[in-house]
């Protein structure tokens, strides 16, 4: 394993490649990484309210702190891809993670909202350094058929972190404060560098090339189809989900409820993620992506619904989490391989662009719901449903653009 390298021609660079089952062991790992990133970059939905009276801004100004972590994160991740490209994969990824921990203890110090957003920015670096390399290096780790259910692992830290690590923030920010919960968070990313620095062997790193050489793969029509949908998709969701406990107050969830609400929220995460790797490895992107699409505006426009309704029922509530975590969390695996498969010789640099337009969708969609926030949740949520069924509309569209039908099985070519 110490000589593994992204793959260039679709083929496996390791011997944990060739044999599969270990290289896709070893993407654990990796997640265990990304689930250290998930947790930082969502938890503060977790206890946005808390945070915000106690820095003296509104909700929505407050929100704003994951709009500037998510901008930071999509404008630094080729930047930083392309400075860190010859350095050894396990130094990236550990120093990376200390990044993330120290600007956590940051946040969680900071004693202004200023303060708090510039520790955002810094987070966002040590984020846009590891979830691509992670991703990237878990693509070589396994068979080219294996690739989807490996990249759905990595990705699995996040969604693992939805599940867990907001609800967990929440339940952490009442017993300790949201800046406690924050430095959990801190102590959680430095734990896990230490993980890494120990278990992962040293992985080489690339040859340099210049910025503008990478983004040279932006003229290719199919990888800029998917980076496109990637922005639609992930710009619907987060459209509500920074505020989420304005949300689910706005559909009657008592506060001692928020976080097992939450819970489902990342539980239909975790299913989604695990689902599309296996759907996308046997019936293809396509499909997946239309049922995800699909079943997020039917979720989004449901919650809006039911933010009108008198006594909505939890049981209708709770199922509306659940699809609304699965559509989410569905794409990014089926848009990874759907990038591997257009651009195999740029795989690091593609998954870099796609987490990329992942926090900028993240931080667009922030900003539209935190504008429409003070008409009403009913709006925000009417406004991510139209969003997610641009998406579809664009999905279905692109379904058959130039290389598109490189990402399906071989009983759809």
């Amino acid at each position: 394993m110490s000589d593994v390298s992204v793959p260039t021609d679709g083929a496996p660079a390791t011997e944990a490649g060739k044999a599969g089952g270990g290289g896709l062991a070893a993407t654990f790992v990796l997640a265990l990484g990304t689930f250290a990133v998930g947790t930082d970059a969502f938890v503060v939905a977790g206890f946005l309210p808390d945070m915000a009276r106690a820095l003296h801004v509104s909700s929505a100004t407050a929100g704003q702190s994951i709009t500037v972590f998510a901008a930071a994160y999509a404008v630094l991740s080729p930047v930083l891809a392309t400075l860190t490209a010859p350095l050894s994969r396990r130094t990236l990824l550990v120093g990376a993670l200390v990044v993330l921990g120290l600007a956590n203890l940051g946040s969680a110090l900071a004693p202004d909202f200023r303060t708090l957003m510039l520790s955002r920015v810094l987070a966002a670096a040590g984020a846009a350094v590891y979830t691509p390399g992670a991703g990237a290096v878990s693509a070589a780790l396994v068979r080219p058929e294996l690739r989807a259910r490996s990249l759905a692992v990595v990705v699995g830290g996040l969604t693992v972190a939805t599940a867990l690590g907001v609800p967990l923030g929440q339940v952490a920010s009442g017993a300790l404060g949201w800046r406690g919960a924050l430095g959990l968070v801190a102590a959680l990313c430095l734990a896990v560098a230490a993980g890494v620095a120990w278990i992962m062997p040293s992985l080489p790193g690339s040859p340099r090339l210049p910025l503008r050489a990478r983004l040279t793969v932006l003229r290719q029509p199919a990888v800029l189809a998917v980076l496109t949908l990637t922005v639609f998709g992930m710009g619907a969701s987060y459209t509500v989900y920074a505020y989420s406990v304005e949300a689910l107050d706005a559909v009657g969830v008592a506060d001692s409820r928020h976080v097992w609400m939450l819970f489902l929220y990342g539980l239909g995460a975790v299913l989604g993620n695990l689902a599309s790797g296996f759907g996308t490895d046997r019936w293809g992107s396509a499909r997946v992506l239309t049922t995800g699409y699909l079943t997020m505006a039917i979720s989004l426009g449901g919650l809006g619904w039911l933010a009108s309704a008198h006594s909505p029922s939890l049981v209708v509530v709770g199922l509306v989490m659940v699809g609304w975590g699965a559509s989410t969390w569905c794409q990014t695996p089926a848009q990874q391989h759907r990038l591997i498969a257009a651009a195999p010789r740029e795989a690091p640099l593609v998954v870099s662009l796609n987490s990329s337009c992942i926090y900028l969708g993240i931080g667009l969609g922030t900003l539209a719901g935190g504008a429409a926030l003070p008409t009403g949740v009913g709006t925000v949520c009417a406004v991510a449903s139209g969003v997610a069924v641009v998406a579809l509309a664009f999905s279905l569209g692109t379904a058959r653009a130039p290389g598109a039908s490189a990402t399906a099985p071989r009983g759809e070519r």
